[in-house]
């Protein structure tokens, strides 16, 4: 695992940006695709909306979700609205290679199972993602893998549903994936993230974000997060 401190959030976004288009091209490179994930939050609002100006063969990069609250379409809880509206809405991405976490049906298991065929069918059995971006919670969680949540302990799922956190339901990749995935990228912003940054890079398995491996994971923090003084 390898840190990386920016000056502020902006510097945060603008890093990852140069890093998943080199990524992403890479990718298609050596395999004739991307099939990367993406996280919902504040912190990767901006990445996403300068990533959707970057020169990356689109057309050949598919995207899913890490993670999604179950809640209406359009709703403003839905990861995928922020999703749409600042990279679907700039970037050429055929809308078919936007693959959202389908938390509308009526019957959430099974939606969960369904996604996970999706998964697979892009990515192999089991599937392997070329990107996986996360972002770090005050408590220690990651995608939608909450302290005391017994989806921590799933392992032979790609896909499962939650117990409600912080007021809905979510559906979120698990470990096994996400540990699979070729590279990991951490956007990290906020002196409130400290704590939990610091037991991330301990590797500190107490937290659910320490459960995700370490090899070829890049952390981007930015110095209130790391707790670095401005230089002079």
């Amino acid at each position: 695992m390898r840190l990386e401190i920016l000056a502020d959030a902006d510097a945060v976004a603008r890093r990852a940006v140069f890093l998943l288009a080199a990524e992403a091209r890479a990718s298609v490179d050596a395999r004739g695709r991307c099939l990367m994930a993406v996280s919902g939050g504040r912190t990767p609002l901006a990445m996403l909306r300068i990533l959707a100006d970057e020169e990356i063969p689109w057309p050949l990069v598919h995207v899913f979700q890490v993670d999604e609250r179950i809640a209406p379409d359009g709703d403003l809880d839905r990861n995928l609205t922020y999703l749409r509206e600042n990279l679907l809405s700039h970037a050429p991405l055929p809308l078919e290679n936007l693959h959202a976490m389908p938390v509308d049906a009526p019957d959430a298991e099974s939606a969960a199972a369904a996604y996970a065929r999706t998964l697979e069918s892009l990515a192999g059995s089991p599937p392997v993602l070329d990107l996986a971006h996360l972002g770090l919670g005050e408590d220690g969680h990651t995608a939608s893998l909450v302290p005391g949540d017994p989806v921590l302990d799933v392992t032979d799922r790609s896909v499962a549903l939650t117990r409600v956190y912080r007021g809905r339901r979510r559906m979120t990749l698990t470990f096994p994936v996400l540990n699979r995935a070729r590279r990991i990228f951490w956007l990290v912003t906020g002196g409130e993230k400290a704590v939990m940054l610091k037991r991330l890079l301990a590797h500190d398995a107490g937290i659910p974000a320490g459960r995700v491996r370490p090899e070829n994971v890049l952390v981007l923090a930015d110095r209130d997060a790391a707790g670095t003084p401005p230089p002079g």
